[in-house]
């Protein structure tokens, strides 16, 4: 099983959904980077379980226990490690999950390609749970991205169908993604919060659930990061992005509307202002050639609905190798968008924080 990202900010994550914890080794920070704790306590109670009534009723505090790497409030430059307790498990809420195995789950790939070794409680490494310490390596890559004066922010696209208003993007601003950073259900358009959480709601009192879309965006973010072909920006936060439980689709700029557009309106006027480069408008997403050219960076990931649902379903039983039914009782969130916004924003942080220690070649990534 593969569990480290990156090849300069470096993370290998561990832990499973029911294990005694969970967390993350990150290789590559700083001597001497600023760790703010309550930051990274703000950042984890935005993804913490039971808060709110689209999540599961699974409570956990989500507390981070920096183990090793840290003295005297920042970096060593030795190995960070982050460890979060597991402390509200039910394993027996998952005894038949042994056998039966969860459409649209990780289950059944999971025991064919482990021959049964794996762990079913909770969907142990293949758990939602694993972003917990996403959110803390994300936190630590924000500190480092903020001293270079780039901020990043997300809030909920859609959910069931329901859609938020869209970034603006050739001008988003660093006050509007700091703003949706303080709400639990960020929104561009409060007025769409009381649908879309009567859909969610529809859907938990059936047994089922609802997905959505999350969009995502950093500015400040200098042009000239990144690399055409294998390293390119939409690559890099491809592949973290896809690591996420439940991510289906991701999209930088107009995404896949620009195929159906002209080259005269795909492209992106620029001009100066002053000795700086901007584009008049940024269908491309602030990339292009799989370099970032100064622009708002912006995309959005799709997130399917959460496949544990108590509606009955039919499946097989591994086990006695029939055709059977299988309604899940326990505790699963009606809809995960809201708490996936921040770890979207984390998955963002650190692949620009990997891009951007490797274009340095010389320059130092970090506190002055």
């Amino acid at each position: 099983m593969r569990a480290t990202f990156g090849e300069h900010f470096r993370l290998t994550i561990w832990g499973e959904s029911h294990g005694p914890a969970l967390g993350v080794v990150i290789d590559g920070v700083p001597a001497g980077t600023p760790i703010d704790e309550e930051a990274i306590a703000m950042h984890m109670a935005r993804r913490a379980p039971g808060q709110d009534p689209t999540s599961t009723a699974r409570k956990e505090p989500d507390r981070v226990q920096i183990v090793s790497g840290l003295l005297d409030g920042r970096a060593t430059g030795a190995p960070l490690c982050g460890m979060i307790a597991n402390t509200n498990t039910r394993s027996g809420d998952y005894a038949q999950l042994r056998a039966r195995m969860r459409p649209g789950h990780a289950d059944y790939a999971a025991f064919v390609k482990y021959g049964g070794c794996n762990d079913p409680r909770g969907g142990g490494p293949f758990s939602g749970r694993l972003t917990a310490p996403l959110v803390f390596a994300g936190s630590i890559a924000r500190a480092l991205l903020s001293a270079q004066g780039i901020t990043i922010g997300a809030h909920i696209a859609s959910i069931a169908g329901i859609p938020d208003a869209r970034f603006d993007p050739a001008c988003v601003s660093a006050e509007t993604l700091q703003g949706l950073q303080s709400s639990r259900f960020p929104l561009l358009s409060p007025g769409q919060e009381a649908p879309m959480r009567r859909a969610v709601e529809e859907a938990r009192l059936q047994g089922d659930s609802v997905g959505g879309v999350i969009e995502c965006a950093a500015v400040g973010v200098r042009p000239g990061i990144g690399s055409p072909f294998f390293g390119s920006v939409e690559s890099v936060i491809s592949a973290l992005a896809f690591s996420v439980p439940a991510v289906k689709a991701i999209e930088f700029g107009d995404g896949p509307a620009l195929s159906g557009l002209r080259g005269s309106q795909a492209n992106d006027p620029m001009r100066y202002e002053g000795d700086r480069v901007v584009c008049l408008s940024n269908h491309n997403g602030g990339i292009t050639g799989g370099i970032t050219n100064g622009m708002p960076l912006v995309f959005r990931a799709a997130v399917k609905p959460t496949p544990s649902i108590a509606l009955e379903q039919q499946t097989v039983d591994v086990t006695t190798r029939e055709n059977v039914t299988l309604s899940i009782r326990g505790r699963h969130d009606p809809c995960i968008v809201p708490r996936a916004v921040v770890v979207m924003e984390s998955v963002l942080a650190i692949a620009l924080c990997d891009l951007m220690m490797d274009d340095a070649a010389g320059r130092v990534l970090g506190p002055s």
